[in-house]
């Protein structure tokens, strides 16, 4: 049951960020946005578990995959969507999110050795497949260079996100907490942000209207604190794939949001791209019939 509520509430929060994300794109820098996004993030994490008496300060042989976490999951990648969020669609971009699921096979593989079964290779030609589809007639028809630069930004955020994952999977297994390693990430993340505007002399904007302040706190509390604790939960109980399976559904619910508000238009052949690149997400996860389920079956089958 407890598995289930955290894959519900993981679903509905980032289904909805996607949004969220786009409202904050345009007056306000990119790296400003991300940045005021997690040092709300951090100061609501570190005053929570503070005043809860839960704050602990990770071990020093830690600190390094604290800070990795930090980068993959609580900066650059947010710097890529952002970022690709002023050329595509946000629901298009949770859609390439969704290949997550992939991304985290062959990265267990390459981290953990863990198996990379003939399902991750069925499931990652549908991706590609529902990703030409819905991308195609922009970038190969028309080449349209922002699409082509939207889908490089969400891929490459993915990666990130991804190994970000690999890195949390590393430290709940060293024995941190996923809200500890959550509070500590992203105010590493929020420095890290803040040492980028210096460097690139990016303008500290404040936030223009009241929209993108909605925005910021939805992102900072729910999509942040809420939704990053969820998911890094289910990681630590059900595995970095099986948790990426969440990416299945919310793709469906930025497209939804997108349709009502960024005007996305559909066209038969971005519908059937939607299900080849889901199908991809639900074939990597399909249980294979043991032979001893298949002996069960045949016993109580009827004549």
């Amino acid at each position: 049951m407890a598995n289930l509520l955290l894959f519900v509430s993981t679903v509905i929060i980032w289904g909805t960020t996607w949004i969220a994300i786009a409202m904050q794109v345009g007056a306000v820098p990119v790296l400003v946005s991300v940045f005021y996004r997690f040092a709300a993030a951090a100061l609501i994490f570190l005053v929570v578990l503070g005043a809860m008496g839960k704050l602990k300060v990770p071990a020093a042989r830690h600190q390094p995959f604290i800070l990795a976490q930090a980068l993959c999951l609580f900066s650059c990648n947010f710097i890529c969507f952002y970022n690709a969020a002023s050329y595509v669609p946000s629901g298009l971009i949770s859609v390439i999110f969704s290949l997550a699921t992939i991304y985290n096979a062959i990265n267990a593989r390459l981290f953990f050795g863990d198996r990379i079964t003939g399902r991750t290779v069925v499931a990652a030609g549908l991706g590609a497949s529902g990703l030409l589809l819905l991308f195609g007639p922009d970038i190969l028809v028309h080449f349209d260079a922002d699409t082509w630069k939207g889908v490089g930004l969400s891929a490459l955020g993915t990666l990130f996100f991804s190994l970000g994952n690999m890195v949390s999977r590393r430290n709940s297994a060293g024995g941190i907490a996923p809200v500890i390693a959550n509070a500590w990430g992203m105010t590493y993340g929020a420095i890290f942000l803040l040492l980028l505007i210096a460097l690139t002399g990016t303008p500290v904007v404040a936030p223009p209207d009241t929209r993108y302040l909605i925005a910021l706190l939805y992102l900072a509390a729910f999509g942040s604190v809420i939704g990053f604790t969820t998911y890094l939960m289910l990681v630590s109980r059900v595995g970095s794939s099986r948790a990426a399976y969440t990416t299945v559904l919310f793709p469906v619910v930025a497209l939804s949001l997108s349709t009502v508000y960024e005007g996305y238009h559909w066209t038969p052949l971005a519908i059937l791209g939607l299900v080849l690149t889901l199908a991809g997400n639900v074939v990597i996860f399909a249980r294979p019939r043991s032979r001893s389920t298949d002996r069960a079956a045949a016993r109580v089958s009827p004549p």
